[in-house]
């Protein structure tokens, strides 16, 4: 039996060796700036689907193209000359944000989010195991690169990792960026697992034995006790359905010695924090504002998802008045 055990345990020991392997040489043989010179969508050209719902404050268009979905949100009477872009965080799409969509909708922002490949309704063009957060930043670049005009960035989460990316590897030159609810400036892992284990003891385990972070949401309670407040006005089942897997390289590369974040950033940024959020810490925020020298602000009672919160009309209102006062036109 002793003999059994011990082979059991060497058998362990080497599959999380070798999968740590795996993991560090996935993420040591990228180079961001050598991905960036490269074409990020391999996807067919064309339109795969496209929906238009007029209101009466704005026009919704949803459409697939080139393999990227894309949900904008068009004012009837647009106030702004200046566009907004949302980019989601881990596991989830474009939809996430639709609340906040039709809020700036309605006071004269136009506005759009994507779905990254393999996210919501835009086809995988990469096995989700492979994806890394400099694989992701290229369809940013390029959603950037569409626009006469530069947008606003959004980034929650993951996408907030994204957003210091962006300025870091291609330019910092946005008319403004917010992160909302984002992985803090230095280590993302360093700053979430200690919030994040003790709501789910097995989850690295899990993680380890799926080559992938699925197992983060792999139930609508897991899933909403790490993402919603208690009074969010979406519930853990509807979040749920919108969910799909991710890479489980992206938080290693968001960490040293892999990342280390921008120095005298330009570009005017706020940061966004909840005060219940389970995925980073409220500290680790503050932190990530003083670095960048940006405008930070606490939303009471919220979680990680603060568009999706109790409070996202009143959030999305700070933001517009953020907005107004860098007199972004």
């Amino acid at each position: 039996m002793k003999k059994l055990l011990k082979t059991l345990a060497a058998l362990t020991a080497g599959y999380v060796i070798g999968q740590q392997v795996w993991v560090f040489w996935n993420i040591f043989k990228n180079n961001p700036q050598q991905t960036l010179l490269e074409r990020a969508n391999k996807a067919a050209d064309g339109i795969a689907i496209k929906e238009t719902k007029r209101r009466k404050a704005y026009t919704v268009q949803h459409v697939i193209e080139n393999g990227i979905e894309r949900i904008s949100y068009l004012p009837t009477e647009r106030k702004h000359e200046t566009p907004l872009l949302f980019q989601h965080g881990m596991f989830h799409d474009a939809w996430g944000w639709h609340l906040w969509q039709e809020r700036f909708a309605e006071l004269g922002w136009e506005n759009h989010a994507i779905s990254l490949p393999g996210h919501g309704n835009s086809p995988t063009q990469r096995s989700i195991q492979l994806c890394t957060l400099d694989y992701y930043l290229n369809f940013l670049r390029e959603e950037v690169a569409r626009y006469e005009r530069k947008p606003v960035l959004f980034g929650h989460s993951m996408g907030g990792a994204l957003t210091q990316w962006y300025l870091k590897h291609v330019g910092d030159d946005l008319p403004a960026a917010v992160l909302v609810a984002p992985w803090v400036s230095h280590n993302a892992l360093a700053d979430g697992l200690p919030l994040i284990l003790p709501l789910d003891p097995t989850l690295l385990f899990r993680v380890m034995l799926a080559w992938d972070s699925s197992p983060w949401i792999r139930t609508p309670e897991h899933a909403g006790r790490l993402f919603l407040g208690p009074r969010a006005v979406i519930s853990p089942e509807e979040l749920h359905a919108h969910l799909g897997p991710e890479s489980a390289l992206v938080p290693y590369q968001h960490m040293p010695p892999f990342w280390s974040p921008a120095e005298n950033i330009v570009t005017p940024m706020l940061v966004l924090a909840g005060e219940q959020d389970a995925v980073v810490s409220v500290n680790g925020l503050r932190k990530t504002a003083l670095h960048y020298n940006a405008d930070f602000a606490l939303v009471e009672g919220a979680g990680h998802n603060l568009m999706m919160e109790h409070n996202w009309d009143e959030t999305a209102e700070l933001i517009n008045i953020w907005m107004s006062e860098q007199k972004i036109p």
